[in-house]
């Protein structure tokens, strides 16, 4: 069965997320172990934890039970949409570090 366009944007957003994700967490956990600042601890855990909810999300989608976003068009645009909203939040998240 053949993926929605919706939902194969979903799948492209959520690796983009991953990635961004994984590159934030690269560089707070290089700046903790220079700085020890607590909150850089901390968006080194906000980064892991939304990091493996993508991977999840990733491995769901292609898992037997995740058929329900190829299958549905609504369900597509409902994640694709939520997707989307994260690369907003992780995109500022980088745009402000990477400065």
């Amino acid at each position: 069965m053949a993926m929605e366009p919706p939902a194969m944007a979903g799948v492209a957003v959520t690796v983009l997320n991953s990635l961004l994700l994984a590159a934030l967490a690269g560089v707070w956990l290089k700046n903790y172990w220079r700085f020890r600042s607590s909150m850089l601890l901390g968006l080194v855990t906000f980064s892991a934890v939304l990091l493996v909810e993508h991977v999840v999300a990733l491995v769901f989608f292609f898992s037997r039970m995740g058929r329900l976003y190829s299958m549905d068009p609504l369900a597509g645009l409902v994640v694709l949409g939520m997707r989307l909203l994260t690369l907003v939040a992780v995109g500022a998240l980088a745009v402000v570090t990477m400065r």
